[in-house]
């Protein structure tokens, strides 16, 4: 069967189980004629007549296993059912520090697509960056592959390559890029004073020493004559949820940091300890498409309590609680089953943060040579447009709404 062929059926196949399956979850509150069972029913109906009617016989592994993950997007970007084998092999290499190419992913329309990257990591220096696509991984197309077994085969041995075929924002045309993986390292933050006595700290990745290290270097620009300060979370995708709740009390003294709740796992509220806060001055916090996870965490408990001004893009949407199921036929499904929630009751996976000043940031182009290979630019390139504090728009608007605010 052509993979024109097999596309047409998993697509089909995935929309009707998804549209079915929902639809029986949801019958469940309803009327007695909206029986999930029902629902069942129509999705068998609709598999056998497939089966038996579509023009060729089609691989009904493959029908089932789109159905499967398309049902799982349509409700969870960030979940994924693996088989038996492949939970098998996820279980073996789970808790292995292997070499990683450094991409952070989630599903989109069917296929896999990237969050973001661990700065300074192969993924990072190659130019891949969020809302890019993965079409293939080892010439292992992506659609309906689970999410979990994708980050398997992007793993390896230090200095191995892995090729992938990605579909980047702005350049329709699929690139090869081939990715030698690494031991990856996480960057120190960045602070430095800036004109007019404000005080400047870029994270790019969050964990529980990186936050000592924000505290520590809040404490210093203060030492130094700081007078207001300035947050960027831009392209911060790297943190668990407690490193966002504890760089967010950072800055709160009292009030709501946010609360995890889901459909079996009852409220838990995370408030301010005061005791943890470091400084009152007044603040804006950066956030793009890029910022995800713990960052976005902070960032909306810190708009929340209207204790400080974000500004910039909205971000992703990744805040939750993932549990691994076990499944009877030896399989596993991974899935949130609670989700992180704004002081306002907002589900941050849903809705991401949006800034009370919207302000977009140019796109930074990386150029592929034929050998799927980043091409270096010259040593004394500038940086990043977004990490230029001097230059950047996002960061100049950050400082006009600190000035007023005075």
């Amino acid at each position: 069967m052509n993979s024109r062929i097999k596309y047409l059926i998993v697509s089909t196949s995935s929309c009707l189980a998804v549209l079915l399956l929902i639809g029986s979850v949801l019958g469940q509150g309803a009327s007695p004629s909206d029986d999930p069972y029902k629902h069942i029913g129509v999705f068998s109906d609709v598999v056998s007549r497939i089966k038996t009617e579509y023009v060729e016989e089609p691989d009904m592994k493959s029908v089932t296993m789109g159905a499967l993950n398309g049902l799982l997007e349509a409700i969870d970007p960030f979940a994924s059912y693996l088989n038996p084998e492949q939970y098998k092999d996820y279980m073996k290499n789970k808790d292995l520090k292997r070499a990683d190419v450094g991409l952070i992913l989630s599903k989109r329309f069917g296929y896999v697509g990237v969050v973001g990257t661990v700065p300074g990591s192969p993924a990072a220096k190659a130019g891949l960056s969020t809302m890019d696509m993965i079409e293939t991984i080892k010439g292992v197309a992506t659609r309906d592959m689970p999410l979990a077994y994708a980050g398997l085969l992007l793993q390896g041995e230090p200095d191995s390559t892995v090729e992938l075929s990605v579909v980047r924002v702005r350049r329709p045309e699929p690139q090869t890029v081939k990715l030698t993986r690494a031991t990856l390292t996480l960057p120190p933050i960045e602070a430095k004073m800036l004109a007019g006595q404000v005080g400047y700290i870029n994270i790019d990745a969050l964990s529980p020493a990186l936050v000592k290290d924000i505290a520590a270097a809040i404490d210093k620009l203060q030492k130094e004559g700081a007078q207001k300060l300035v947050l960027d979370l831009r392209s911060c995708a790297v943190g668990s949820p407690d490193d966002g709740i504890a760089l967010a009390n950072l800055f709160l003294s009292k009030g709501l940091i946010t609360y995890e709740q889901g459909q079996r796992v009852p409220r838990q509220n995370f408030e301010a300890d005061p005791s943890k806060a470091v400084t009152s001055l007044p603040l804006a916090v950066l956030t793009n498409h890029g910022t995800a996870s713990a960052a976005e965490i902070a960032a909306a408990a810190l708009m929340g309590n209207k204790r400080a001004q974000v500004v910039g893009e909205r971000t992703y949407g990744n805040a939750s609680v993932r549990r691994t199921i076990t499944m009877d036929d030896g399989g596993a499904i991974i899935l949130s089953v609670a989700k992180y929630y704004s002081p306002d009751g907002k589900a941050i996976q849903d809705t991401g943060v949006t800034p009370g000043v919207v302000v977009a940031e140019p796109e930074v182009q990386v150029d592929i040579d034929e050998n799927g290979e980043p091409i270096p630019g010259p040593p004394e390139a500038a940086p990043a447009p977004q990490k230029k504090a001097e230059d950047d728009p996002v960061v100049k608007k950050a400082l006009e709404l600190l000035a007023a605010k005075a």
